[in-house]
């Protein structure tokens, strides 16, 4: 079974770091993205809306967020990876304390809900 995820961070208020920041995710390391998979995430993906960061993670059932989040730093490349990113982010407002990149609580799955019986709307 596949989980999945939602965090949200932000950047700091630069276009110039933003500019870097997306420059930097054209061309990830590729230890980085090893260790990811390593951990036990499937996917990735984050998109950007002005300085707000939202991150969409699929892992594997053996995937412990508490964890294998924190195991990605383990490898001293990917820590390096981190350090350099963190120049460019900051915390949310609504992180909880020692969170960096915020846990979103899930409001909506389509792939939980029926695929049929639903209301059809007439014209």
């Amino acid at each position: 079974m596949t989980h999945t995820y939602g965090l949200t961070l932000q950047l700091v208020d630069d276009a110039a770091l933003i500019e870097r920041y997306k420059e930097h995710h054209r061309r990830v390391w590729p230890e980085v993205t090893a260790r990811l998979r390593e951990v036990g995430i499937t996917e990735m993906r984050i998109y950007l809306l002005g300085r707000r960061l939202f991150m969409y993670v699929e892992a594997g059932d053996r995937f412990d967020p508490a964890r294998d989040f924190a195991r990605i730093n383990e490898d001293p490349r990917s820590r390096e990876w981190d350090v350099l990113m963190r120049t460019m982010q900051e915390r949310v407002p609504e992180a909880a304390e020692g969170e960096w990149w915020a846990t979103m609580e899930p409001v909506f799955d389509l792939s939980l809900e029926p695929a049929s019986g639903g209301r059809v709307v007439e014209d």
